[in-house]
């Protein structure tokens, strides 16, 4: 009982730190545009009813703070660390946020052709077959993949950012998600072990590149020596 009771005490002192540093932390870098009572105002919206998954996704992609207020939160390096993060979090969540809305926990998955599947019915059509996020408002829009961490992938399943559906379990259940996310995970390119990647336009652009450059180049560079050659 004693036990119990010194860490029911140790967990309430760390919730009020963690609220504590939440706070100042809000005051400081979200009061202006979400409001005092996290109501929103002209400059943003109303953080009331917002869960962990989806401000631990603006945060940790850096979509949030924005720079100048009212503008569209576009990815950039976080302005907050891990633990400033589960702060803010802590802050909102016991002023009126979603506390039911967690971050979703995303486990291995090796089925990644129900995730190529689940890929090329729900995401390709705006990310690109590769995820590179080129095909609609030219990766502003629909951005590149590849630098998101399989978490935040998961988060933007369930929260829709932006213009983005959201994928409640009903539509993409748990197993479902981490195919997903496994596939995504595996659309992750190393770098360009052979040079000049060409912009990764894939066998066509490649191709034609070689042509126009590389046997172009090669005749050019044959004329040139037979001109050299009637000179002498």
């Amino acid at each position: 009982m004693i036990a119990l009771l010194a860490a029911t005490l140790s967990l309430a002192v760390v919730s009020s730190d963690l609220d504590r540093r939440g706070a100042d932390l809000y005051a400081v870098n979200c009061v202006t545009c979400h409001g005092a009572d996290l109501g929103g105002t002209a400059n943003g919206p109303s953080l009331q009813g917002v869960g962990a998954d989806a401000l631990d996704f603006y945060l940790s992609t850096g979509r949030m703070p924005l720079e100048v207020p009212g503008t569209e939160p576009l990815p950039a390096p976080p302005l907050f660390g891990r633990e400033q993060i589960s702060a803010l979090i802590a802050y909102v969540l016991a002023h009126g946020g979603d506390a039911n809305a967690q971050i979703p926990q995303v486990r291995a998955s090796d089925d990644l052709a129900r995730g190529r599947v689940l890929f090329e019915e729900n995401c390709q059509a705006c990310h690109g077959a590769r995820g590179d996020g080129a095909v609609t408002g030219f990766g502003w829009i629909a951005p590149p993949l590849n630098p998101d961490d399989p978490t935040q992938v998961a988060e933007a399943v369930r929260i829709g950012p932006g213009i983005m559906p959201r994928f409640g379990p009903h539509e993409i259940d748990g197993g479902d998600l981490d195919a997903l996310v496994a596939y995504v995970v595996s659309l992750r390119k190393p770098p360009d072990a052979g040079g000049f990647s060409v912009g990764s336009a894939g066998p066509v652009g490649e191709g034609l590149f070689a042509w126009i450059f590389g046997v172009g180049g090669g005749i050019l560079l044959m004329l040139l020596v037979g001109e050299t050659l009637k000179r002498t």
